[in-house]
């Protein structure tokens, strides 16, 4: 027998031991925690993957069973990669050991419940939605999707012909999710939040009423219904005690972007904390535009009585002077989980405070010191240039292109946002769940001839007749429609593989996926090269979407994992490929949460961009932007440069001379200030490098001149 551990669990004494020799002692102490609540503060670079992986290892080793463990990360390519982690640290585990020569089979990927919140919900759903009164089947809304809806909502209500402006489809679903994840009153939160829709509330509500109603109808979920229905579920006793009965260990990463509703559902899954370990960082919550809040992890502690907190602060990323800045900037803050982090790597280069006469000479230093870094051995893909606005980068992107020099830019449009993908997922959803009007009315509008006004008589027609598509076999279509109709249904027909909504008959299995997802880009590819430019490159898309069904089992958990955590794509069609593997990296500081560079250059740090001027109206907008200010900074491993151009033209600089003056981030104030290198692109000199010589005129001896000759 070995020995016993700290959480009363027996270790094997040997393997996992030595797995944690490789912990320092912060990182020991959480992994090896008992069963009461934890928290653990994981500052930027603490190596927070590496813990919550081996506390999963440590729980396994020590015998918890790994289909009872929950893991809930924002990710569903972070789960995969922890549970990854996972699996090699308990083949380490079993290799100290000596049990067996054969590497360890990955029980952690394929048991342990890992996933995000969404896509756990959508699971739990399916399994015990029933206790609810929802139809296993339902399929779920994308953001697209839900907007669309929301817009022929607005139409049908009459809502965009009023003499006010009626906010836009984007807005709405803004305002409505807000609500839900807040869940805070209309009211409130349009007075909070969306100020100049104050007049449009009560046709806000009667739109709500109808898209809750319309979804109801039709079968459908969107992410926020995900979050609502799980959380009902737990309300409900019997339901509660099934899935509270599931899960011996709850973990969640990146606690500090969850929002309230996320909260509450944890809190109803564990309501006495016991096997909850959460992990995060106050320093980094930074999302409240998607209604995360930072008093989730502050107020931990207090939300479970008895908590541990234990905080990681040997950093393994950034040098010694590096942090040293970064601790001066959220010391700033206001309230916080204290800590001070510390560089496992030593001492290096100061962070470099850049004055620059203008966004030109920005873009001048911040390209000719990215090339030095490269003759010195630091490739472009090690370097990143980030910023508060996407717009931020637009000078240094065009003179990058100028310069041929190849970069990459995170945040544009996910691949599942574009027009073609999401053309051929309607296919899917719709044979999925035939209710589903917004996947109906998008496939249907895509053939010639056929408007909103026919595609609603055709999806009636298919709810009479119980959502059997041979309905439609002899329905009268408009002439352009005549010779696309054939195949479109019997595309639709194979697809479902049943009539009506009755189960499919015994023996009768759907096709394989990648073969429909085939056999829906032969239907879809001549409708594509009607209605998109670029064919060649979106239908290339289409290939690579059949590819990737090969991974999944069947149609339902497809579309499910791929609506919920879907791939990313900078822009709406595929480039040329570079020939050269290595670029720049230009990314948001919201995309480059999580990342890091050997060098890092942080442009527009001046006030009105760092921190955004839409982002200062209340003290708690202002310290989440200290916040992001610091995960800008932290991303740096070597190098660090913050730029901040002297004047903004109105104007192209060469058209007009017409500028304003801006004033350094005050996240820089002058106490902090002496921890940075300070340097001066372009034509802007230091004060001390002034002639303090005097001619012995005076200031009084000018301003007597000018007032005799002006008004005495």
């Amino acid at each position: 027998m070995g020995a016993k551990t700290r959480t009363g669990r027996e270790s094997d004494g040997t393997g996992i031991d030595a797995v944690l020799a490789e912990l320092n002692d912060r990182q020991r102490d959480a992994v090896t925690h008992g069963d009461n609540p934890l928290l653990i503060i994981a500052g930027a670079g603490t190596g927070k993957t590496t813990t919550l992986a081996h506390r999963v290892a440590y729980l396994m080793a020590t015998g918890t069973d790994p289909g009872r463990i929950l893991l809930l990360t924002f990710t569903r390519r972070a789960a995969a990669e922890m549970l990854r982690r996972v699996d090699d640290i308990l083949s380490v585990c079993q290799h100290a050991t000596g049990s067996g020569g054969k590497r360890r089979s990955r029980i952690a990927g394929r048991i342990v419940w890992g996933g995000t919140f969404h896509s756990v919900a959508a699971r739990l759903l399916r399994q015990h939605g029933r206790l609810i009164g929802l139809d296993a089947e339902f399929t779920i809304l994308d953001r697209g999707d839900a907007e669309d809806l929301l817009n022929v909502l607005r139409a049908d209500l009459g809502l965009t012909k009023t003499e006010t402006r009626f906010p836009l489809k984007g807005t709405c679903l803004d305002i409505y999710s807000r609500c839900m994840s807040t869940q805070q009153s209309l009211e409130t939160v349009v007075n909070s939040s969306f100020p100049w829709c104050l007049d449009e509330i009560d046709g806000l509500k009667q739109l709500f009423q109808a898209y809750g109603e319309r979804k109801e109808s039709d079968g459908v979920l969107d992410y926020d219904d995900l979050l609502a229905f799980w959380r009902a579920l737990l309300s409900e006793p019997a339901a509660a005690e099934v899935i509270r009965g599931r899960f011996d260990c709850v973990l969640v990463d990146e606690y500090q972007d969850t929002n309230l509703l996320q909260a509450e559902i944890l809190r109803n899954l564990s309501p006495d904390g016991q096997g909850l370990t959460v992990v995060g960082d106050d320093a980094q919550s930074i999302y409240s535009f998607r209604a995360a809040t930072v008093r989730n992890i502050l107020d931990f502690p207090d939300i479970w009585p008895g908590t541990t907190v234990v905080t990681l602060e040997k950093n393994y990323r950034s040098t010694q002077p590096i942090l040293d800045l970064t601790n001066g900037v959220i010391a700033q803050a206001t309230e916080r989980h204290a800590k001070d982090l510390w560089s496992a790597r030593g001492d290096g280069a100061f962070p470099v405070l850049v004055d620059c006469p203008d966004e030109s000479e920005q873009t001048d230093f911040v390209i000719d010191q990215i090339l030095e870094h490269r003759e010195t051995g630091i490739e472009l893909k090690r370097q990143a240039v980030l910023f508060r606005a996407s717009h931020h980068s637009l000078a240094l992107e065009v003179e990058l292109s100028r310069r041929n020099i190849p970069f990459h830019k995170y945040g544009g449009l996910k691949f599942i946002e574009t027009a073609h993908v999401k053309d051929l997922l309607a296919f899917l959803k719709l044979a999925e769940n035939p209710r589903d009007s917004v996947s109906g009315t998008r496939v249907l509008m895509l053939l010639p001839g056929i408007g909103h006004k026919k595609s609603r008589q055709l999806l009636d027609r298919l709810t009479e007749a119980r959502y059997d598509f041979s309905v439609w076999d002899d329905q009268r279509v408009p002439s352009a429609t005549a010779n696309d109709w054939p195949g479109f249904v019997g595309l639709m027909k194979t697809l479902s593989g049943r009539a009506g909504r009755s189960p499919r008959p015994a023996g009768k299995q759907p096709s394989p996926l990648p073969a429909e997802v085939h056999a829906v880009r032969t239907v879809y590819a001549p409708l594509l090269e009607r209605r998109h430019d670029h064919a060649a490159a979106r239908l290339r898309d289409l290939e690579q979407l059949e590819q990737v069904a090969a991974r999944f089992a069947d149609r339902r958990t497809f579309l499910a994992e791929i609506t919920l955590d879907p791939p990313s794509s900078t822009q709406e069609l595929p480039g040329q490929p570079l020939l050269d593997d290595d670029y720049l990296v230009l990314s948001t500081i919201h995309s480059a949460k999580g990342l890091e560079w050997d060098a890092v250059y942080v442009i527009h740090a001046a006030d009105g961009n760092i921190p955004s001027d839409m982002a200062t109206g209340s003290d708690e907008e202002i310290e989440e932007e200290r916040r992001l200010f610091y995960v800008a900074l932290t991303r740096a491993r070597d190098h660090l440069y913050i730029c901040r151009p002297e004047r903004y033209y109105f104007h192209a600089r060469f058209h007009s001379d017409a500028h304003s003056l801006s004033q350094l981030t005050r996240f820089l104030p002058v106490g902090i200030q002496p921890l940075l290198e300070r340097r001066f692109a372009g034509t802007v000199a230091p004060l001390d490098d002034f002639d303090n010589s005097t001619t012995g005129l005076s200031t009084a001896d000018i301003r007597r001149k000018m007032g005799k000759r002006l008004w005495s």
